[in-house]
């Protein structure tokens, strides 16, 4: 992090600190129905107001087209308090006199949250005389949302070139936790992509080959894969016009001396649902309407020896199709074992990605990996090698 401001560089005390941050929780009945977004930031808001700053919040909810009371964030607002036992004011407006009425009200460690950025539409333009109306309001800006650091908006990216800008801790964690991977990793690395659709990781894997060792493939994007490498697939979910780019990928990872790791076998079901009637077949025996849903006992234990031979890991997406019982196993002896890895000090792991925390979730060890991203889109575009608009602000030039 010796590129990056952090609150370890900023003198906070009785200043206006506008802080962006990720309040885009889930929601039903007005009541937040998962907390996790706010809890992570919480340290960040705590430290600010307990060094004497005006902690003065900045966030987004939802796409609305201007002002919509639904998305309003007074009942995040609500949640926050909450979550961090103390009192959090509400400003019906994130700029203007009803946004500077309530700043000018604040005594230092006061805390309070600006209406829905979104309300304004400039905000997505990142127009700058929107950006100067935010700027005014403050004296120091930090940012705490990697979340959308990948998008350059007024409050995620306008406000670092107006104001002296900083990274939260959560801010902080995240980059501290893709440099151990990507930056200046423990060697060997391995990563294991997974999902659904190549066409949505082309980037990432193409990245990914020139920088680790060791790639695990998996989900249907390895059914791709094995129809390109001539493999008949049945009825198993792939994009068969993708053959060549996986050729491609496939040729970039030989010239990059990284190995690729495909299934060597396949759980098979004739029907996608949970616990339909499934049998291990090798690849030179897929049925022809059959679809392969999870890598089989030979492929997971390639799997785990990989892992073991791997001192960091990257991993992004499941090896099946984890959200039907019993196609997750693949998925959850992996992800069990490199959690093992972990705790014995052998491994350090960086996950992020939904599917990917849904599927740790569900294998009982989000917590036991190194560092589990929310962050999804901005996760995975700095995997993808890509500049992030919200995070280049912060470097130390």
């Amino acid at each position: 992090m010796n590129s990056f401001r952090t609150l370890d560089n900023a003198d906070l005390n009785n200043k206006r600190v506008l802080l962006r941050v990720d309040l885009n929780v889930p929601m039903e009945n007005g009541k937040v129905t998962d907390a996790t977004r706010i809890e992570r930031v919480a340290p960040t808001i705590t430290e600010i107001a307990d060094k004497g700053g005006k902690v003065i919040i900045l966030a987004h909810f939802g796409r609305p087209k201007g002002r919509d009371e639904k998305d309003s964030l007074r009942p995040v607002a609500a949640a926050l308090s909450e979550v961090i036992k103390r009192p959090v004011e509400f400003a019906e407006d994130c700029v203007g006199a009803v946004a500077k009425t309530a700043i000018d009200a604040m005594d230092p460690g006061d805390i309070l949250v600006l209406e829905n950025t979104r309300f304004h539409r400039e905000e997505e333009k990142n127009d700058p005389a929107f950006v100067q109306k935010l700027a005014d309001l403050g004296e120091i800006y930090v940012n705490d949302a990697f979340s959308a650091a990948h998008r350059a908006h007024a409050s995620t990216e306008g406000l670092g070139h107006k104001l002296p800008a900083h990274a939260g801790r959560t801010m902080q964690a995240e980059l501290d936790a893709l440099s151990k991977a990507l930056v200046a990793p423990a060697a060997p690395v391995i990563a294991i992509v997974g999902g659904a659709k190549v066409s949505t990781k082309i980037d990432l894997l193409e990245n990914l080959v020139g920088r680790v060792d060791a790639l695990v493939i998996g989900g249907g994007m390895a059914n791709t894969f094995l129809h390109a490498q001539g493999v008949r697939i049945g009825k198993s979910l792939a994009e068969r016009d993708l053959a060549d780019t996986a050729r491609r990928i496939l040729d970039k990872a030989e010239a990059g001396k990284c190995a690729i790791i495909l299934p060597v076998d396949a759980i098979v079901a004739f029907h996608f649902e949970a616990n339909a009637p499934s049998h291990a077949y090798g690849l030179d025996a897929i049925p022809d309407d059959g679809m392969i849903l999870d890598i089989g006992p030979l492929s997971i234990e390639r799997v785990i020896h990989a892992i073991d031979d791997a001192r960091t890991l990257l991993w992004n997406g499941p090896l099946g199709a984890f959200e039907l019982q019993p196609f997750d196993r693949g998925t959850v002896a992996a992800a069990r074992h490199a959690a093992e890895r972990t705790r014995a000090e052998k491994l350090v792991s960086i996950a992020g990605g939904g599917d990917t925390v849904a599927a740790l979730n569900q294998a009982g060890v989000a917590d036991d990996f190194s560092y589990v991203s929310t962050a999804g889109g901005a996760f995975l575009e700095f995997c993808e090698g890509k500049a992030l608009p919200g995070v280049e602000v912060l470097r130390v030039r």
